[in-house]
């Protein structure tokens, strides 16, 4: 059998990358609503330049950082901490039965679409404005904010959880209900096991979510180290606000160390 004849080569007046103009018309009309947005936002160089002249006056007003008040500040990163984990815990939990809800190949149309609407309701707010809501429904403190990273939480897992059972081999889930096994012990030994190692990963990854989240609710008066942070600017304690700043990033790395420690534990 002979070989497929190989596509000869561009001649020598032939250009080998043709221009591709309906790309060239795209990036061309995006960047022309993109100049258009620019003029009606009043976003001008003028303005950008007065704002790093005013930037770098505000950066020289916050050095040196003021780390004197301690105890204030562990507090604050104390309160963030708790908020990311029980937030993250409960997510996780409740993040599981609705991830198999929305799988398609394992629950009937309707069941998964009511899931997946649920599941995209949960993401179509940021956290902030999920915690503006519980501050307004249940008052001030760290419960709004738990509960609006519960929610973020429950948006993002359950959707990646949905897609990853979706991408299983339904041979093993075949061979489990052929024991006889119910409903529950399938999904347990049918699929779980197969998922197992990326639920993990998004469980993982979402915790470190909610630590960076966790400072952000605090702001609208949700708990955290967040309020403490509102609280200097509205003071203009710019070098507390420093030390608050400088602290909330070692709190994100820490937490990004963290994470990678548990990486390597459980997967």
């Amino acid at each position: 059998m002979s070989a497929p004849a190989l596509k000869a080569p561009a001649g020598p007046g032939r250009n080998p990358f043709p221009a591709n103009w309906t790309v060239r018309l795209i990036a061309l009309l995006l960047l022309a609503y993109v100049v258009y947005a620019c003029a009606q936002m009043g976003i001008t160089w003028h303005r950008f330049v007065v704002g790093l002249h005013e930037g770098w006056r505000l950066l020289s007003e916050m050095v040196p950082p003021d780390f004197h008040r301690r105890a204030l500040l562990l507090q604050g990163i104390a309160e963030s901490v708790q908020i990311a984990i029980i937030s993250t815990v409960f997510g996780v939990i409740l993040s599981l039965p609705f991830g198999f809800l929305a799988a398609r190949n394992l629950m009937p149309a309707w069941v998964s679409t009511l899931a997946r609407g649920f599941i995209a309701l949960c993401r179509s707010f940021h956290p902030v404005i999920v915690a503006i809501l519980f501050v307004k429904a249940i008052g001030f403190g760290a419960a709004p904010g738990i509960l609006a990273l519960i929610v973020a939480s429950i948006g993002f897992i359950s959707k990646l959880f949905a897609e990853a059972i979706e991408e299983i081999s339904l041979k093993q889930v075949e061979a489990v209900r052929a024991t006889g096994a119910g409903f529950f012990n399938t999904m347990i030994y049918g699929v779980l096991p197969q998922v197992n190692a990326r639920f993990i990963g998004f469980a993982l990854y979402q915790l470190d979510s909610n630590v960076r989240n966790s400072t952000m609710v605090g702001i609208v008066g949700a708990g955290g180290i967040g309020g403490t942070l509102f609280t200097a600017f509205q003071r203009f304690d710019y070098p507390f606000v420093l030390a608050l700043l400088l602290s909330i990033i070692a709190l994100v790395m820490l937490a990004e160390v963290f994470s990678q420690v548990l990486r390597r534990a459980f997967l």
